[in-house]
């Protein structure tokens, strides 16, 4: 066993200093700082190309990647193992009067034993076992137990068997700017120095899965996630002949129904479970208050999916606001009715009938009827919209096929379904490729190897059940399943656009083998010191040992 514990816990308190919270300067400033911390390290002061900081492509703000590696000289293998992590984090402002000190683990802990806390937390604290604070678990920690790796293999390249690359990516926490852009090294370094990616290793954190869960899990592959979005439009009318229009509010707050908690939409592969999805925002489009019902509603919703298609869950959203506009239909029907009886005034029967769209079949009918004309305004108008910089890509999307429904010719009551926001795949790792098992099989060597001298059960599952940069490192979708992310999202080569086929290109079996620990994202972040700061980096390095040696 390697004797780390204490190197990867001065790493991990370096790096939480630094305050990296994504879409600030802090990412900026703290791959500065771990660039000069890899590049100061003797054998990059002796191989100074082998280190790079590199900045992100086609981003708004400056950030920057910090990339190095080791080449082995046990044998001269081109086989090579890449470890990866994000160095960004999310927020402070849930800290409220110790956000000076959320990065900050020794005066953090010494403010919270101040603090009433529950008793559970109050055991946490007043023990020696864990360390608090902003990216403590998420995933500060995961970033410095490689950094030790790194260093180790850097002073003992003769125990490598290849290959080892580092890459610790910025803006994981938002819209994965770092590890899209950092493709574009990983495979230079490919063309230049052979290397050839047998496993990917991501360091995210772990956490149990119920109460009283006391397993630590590590995953092969993971979970993904769409951003299923409905624009929806009512017939409007004055709040004094409310049953003359149709709000679209209330087919919205009929299609969150239908959708939310839904187990119908839990995806099952491998013998697990995704979550069901749930809304992430509902809103009309209204931009003023006027007596006027509103003319458009706007949903979006959290997908996760295991072995589901984009284009698969795009059926099924399909069928389901379907149902949940016919319910909306029957409960205003039933309520008119029965207005009628208590008002008298006559039953008139209603117009509407259930009608659902998907962005790309909505613009296909658009682009056959009005052909460039309507092609050359869309162009302009995406132009106009990408100069308001308050508009994120889930709401230029939504403004986007917001202006293609005026060129409706049919403006009956809708619902027009597509993406608003960056598709993260799903990555099964399904033993198909000699990579993937031998992956595999290093992985289930190194938690036998490791489990007798660990008290908590290792217990190793098929997929990561959070979003991560996992998702562009390999791909299980076919090119069928990418067209319909694509197509079906308004914002699609405008305001973003990913290209998968670097993806595709790289393709490289990944795990994820993080640190321990609970409430990542929440005040009390914090990480369970044993288990993050000596058994991962342990387990990390048999996997990597046991993958560089076969065949």
């Amino acid at each position: 066993m390697l004797d780390c514990r204490d190197e990867v816990l001065f790493y991990t308190k370096q790096l939480m200093n630094i305050e990296s919270i994504v879409n600030t300067n802090g990412e900026k400033e703290i791959a500065q700082v771990l660039y000069s911390m890899v590049a100061s390290l003797p054998y990059f002061v002796e191989n100074p190309n082998n280190v790079v900081i590199s900045q992100t492509s086609d981003d708004e703000l400056e950030r920057y990647n910090v990339l190095a590696f080791v080449k082995g000289t046990k044998t001269h293998s081109n086989k090579t193992v890449l470890l990866m992590g994000h160095v960004d984090t999310v927020g402070i402002d849930d800290f409220n009067q110790l956000s000076d000190i959320a990065c900050n683990p020794d005066e953090l802990i010494q403010a919270l034993r101040s603090e009433e806390l529950p008793p559970s937390l109050r055991a946490h604290v007043d023990s020696e076992d864990w360390m608090f604070g902003r990216g403590s678990l998420d995933m500060k920690s995961g970033v410095a137990s490689h950094l030790y790796l790194l260093k180790y293999y850097s002073e003992h390249p003769e125990e490598l068997d290849g290959n080892l690359v580092f890459l610790a990516e910025c803006d994981e926490e938002d819209s994965s700017h770092g590890i899209l852009s950092a493709l574009k090294e990983l495979k230079a370094w490919r063309e230049e120095h052979g290397f050839h990616y047998v496993a990917a290793i991501n360091a995210d954190f772990v956490a149990p899965r119920h109460e009283g869960d006391e397993s630590r899990y590590i995953y092969k592959g993971t979970v993904g996630k769409l951003l299923p979005s409905f624009f929806i439009t009512g017939a409007e009318t004055h709040v004094g002949a409310a049953f003359e229009g149709l709000d679209p509010n209330l087919i919205a707050a009929e299609l969150t129904r239908q959708i939310d908690y839904n187990p119908d939409l839990c995806n099952e592969a491998l013998g697990e479970i995704t979550i069901p999805p749930v809304s992430l925002k509902q809103m009309d489009l209204k931009p003023t208050y006027t007596v006027q019902t509103a003319l458009s509603a706007y949903v979006y919703y959290n997908f996760f999916i295991h072995s589901w298609t984009p284009k698969d869950v795009l059926d099924k959203l399909s069928h389901q606001a379907e149902i949940a506009f016919g319910n909306a239909l029957d409960l205003f029907e039933n309520r008119y009715r029965t207005f009628c009886q208590l008002s008298g005034e006559p039953f008139k029967e209603i117009p509407w009938k259930p009608r659902v769209l998907t962005y790309a079949d909505m613009e296909a009918g658009l682009v056959e009827e009005f052909g460039t004309e309507y092609l050359e305004h869309m162009k302009e108008h995406k132009e106009q919209l990408l100069l308001d910089h308050s508009l994120d890509v889930r709401m230029f999307a939504a403004r986007v096929v917001e202006e293609a429904w005026k060129w409706m010719t049919d403006k009956s009551p809708a619902i027009i379904l597509f993406y608003s926001s960056l598709y993260s795949p799903r990555v099964e790792l399904s033993g198909n490729t000699l990579d993937e098992r031998n992956l595999v099989e290093a992985l289930d060597e190194a938690v036998a190897a490791i489990q007798p001298s660990y008290d908590k059960p290792i217990v190793v599952r098929n997929f990561f059940p959070y979003i991560s940069d996992m998702s562009f490192i390999a791909i299980s979708d076919d090119e069928v399943a990418l067209d319909a992310a694509a197509k079906n999202n308004p914002s699609w080569g405008s305001k973003f656009f990913v290209n998968y086929q670097d993806v595709q290109d790289l393709n490289v079996p990944v795990i994820n083998l993080g640190p321990y620990g609970l409430d990542a994202h929440k005040k009390y972040e914090r990480m369970e010191l044993k288990y993050s700061t000596e058994i991962v980096p342990n387990l990390t390095n048999l996997v990597i040992k046991n993958v560089l040696r076969k065949e």
